[in-house]
């Protein structure tokens, strides 16, 4: 628990130059790009398109809520995007920002929290196009669409403390990148993004509790039930303490791990 006390007070003093930084890596993604910021949008927006037209006129998948299907796929892959986004630019922060790390005076711990706050600020412009979605297809703002502010704070803590562990792994262990990148193609089909879990569930009731062991579970359930049928998170207690339980292990570990590497960062650098 040190040590994310240690690493609260080191965001607090140098709150301003996390955030400083964290703007100029949005900036330059698309330095001498043509079509500069819309590239952001394209990819994630091409992906929807496809995955609505193959399961949902393809194979007419039917939400379990009573709502379109793109409005059901949305809040389940925009956590996703930003997640999968955190934790691929997170792992190689290091290597990118290694003139940073070989300075002696530098907190090193505020690279992986630079890229998160990058990756949360297209985030937020996927956030705004999600709601428009919405209003589009005639569904009128609740109460509960302020909660995706604390879903996306509970995804970023847990990409955080992944990202502490495979970025400092990644020095040493140049694959972990394309581990990391393997996982996140395979990890997003053990969630229900796409596909409504009762497909399975309605033969193998066991495999309603193997869903929810996978904390992201808790994230696209948490964005569908702010978007589209209004619960609360306090309406899922065991699965919100189970998650926050999950999360701070996984920051513990990652952070532990970032320390006992962190000495010999710049020398292998």
């Amino acid at each position: 628990m040190n040590y994310v006390l240690t690493l609260l007070k080191e965001i607090m003093q140098k709150r301003k130059i996390i955030w400083d930084l964290s703007k100029a890596d949005f900036r330059k993604r698309f330095v001498g790009s043509y079509f500069g910021v819309v590239w952001m949008f394209i990819q994630p927006v091409v992906t929807v398109v496809i995955y609505a037209l193959i399961f949902g006129v393809g194979f007419k998948s039917v939400p379990p809520v009573p709502a379109p299907y793109v409005l059901w796929l949305v809040p389940g892959i925009v956590p996703w995007f930003f997640f999968s986004e955190t934790l691929n630019t997170g792992t190689g922060c290091l290597q990118e920002y290694s003139y940073l790390v070989k300075k002696v005076v530098f907190p090193v711990e505020v690279l992986p929290i630079i890229k998160l706050l990058s990756c949360a600020l297209v985030h937020a412009c996927f956030v705004v196009i999600m709601f428009g979605v919405n209003l589009c297809y005639g569904w009128w703002p609740r109460a509960t669409w302020i909660q995706v502010v604390y879903y996306s704070f509970a995804a970023g803590m847990l990409a955080l403390g992944i990202c502490y562990f495979t970025s400092a792994v990644n020095v040493f262990f140049k694959d972990m990148a394309q581990i990391v990148g393997i996982c996140l193609q395979f990890g997003m089909w053990l969630v229900p993004i796409m596909y409504d879990e009762g497909m399975f569930t309605k033969e193998l009731p066991w495999l309603a509790s193997l869903f929810k062991l996978n904390p992201f579970y808790y994230i696209v359930a948490g964005y569908r039930d702010s978007m589209l049928t209004g619960n609360w998170f306090w309406e899922r207690p065991r699965l919100t303490i189970y998650y926050w339980a999950v999360t701070l292990a996984v920051l513990l570990v990652g952070l532990k791990m970032f320390k006992k590497l962190r000495p010999h960062l710049s020398d292998v650098l």
